[in-house]
């Protein structure tokens, strides 16, 4: 499900430490040091369990967060990136800002279309445009 990592519950100390790192395979486990591990929370290895024993079909989706600046990948809006800010199962709501004139606009978009953006947008001249003389 998650190519590269395996979840370990295992009461760890120094020793146990080591002999999981020498693991073939293992390369590092999470975390500053052998007592100061990064654990995940219960509730999201619950969720992960659950959709194992369910026997759906599991793929594998970009991670993404409300708030979380993307791009969409398929489709008529291919190339637009935008503020992710709501997420229901399939949809999510995409709003594309103009911050020079303060004024945003809300699309809702296949998740599944939806990928981190770029870390910065290039920037863009913006034109008022005046009445003919």
């Amino acid at each position: 499900m998650f190519p590269g990592y395996l979840f370990l519950h295992h009461a760890v100390d120094k020793a146990s430490h080591l002999e999981i790192l020498k693991t073939k395979g293992v390369v590092r486990i999470l975390g500053e040091r052998w007592d100061r591990l990064t654990p995940v929370a219960d509730v999201e290895i619950e969720a992960l369990q659950q959709v194992v024993n369910s026997d759906l079909m599991v793929l594998p989706h970009a991670y993404l967060r409300e708030g979380q600046r993307v791009r969409i990948e398929a489709g008529p809006l291919a190339g637009v990136e935008g503020l992710f800010v709501r997420s229901r199962p399939n949809r999510g709501l995409l709003v594309l800002s103009v911050n020079l004139v303060h004024q945003s606009v809300a699309v809702e978009v296949d998740c599944t279309s939806v990928v981190p953006a770029s870390p910065t947008p290039r920037p863009r001249l913006v034109l008022e445009s005046s009445p003919a003389l």
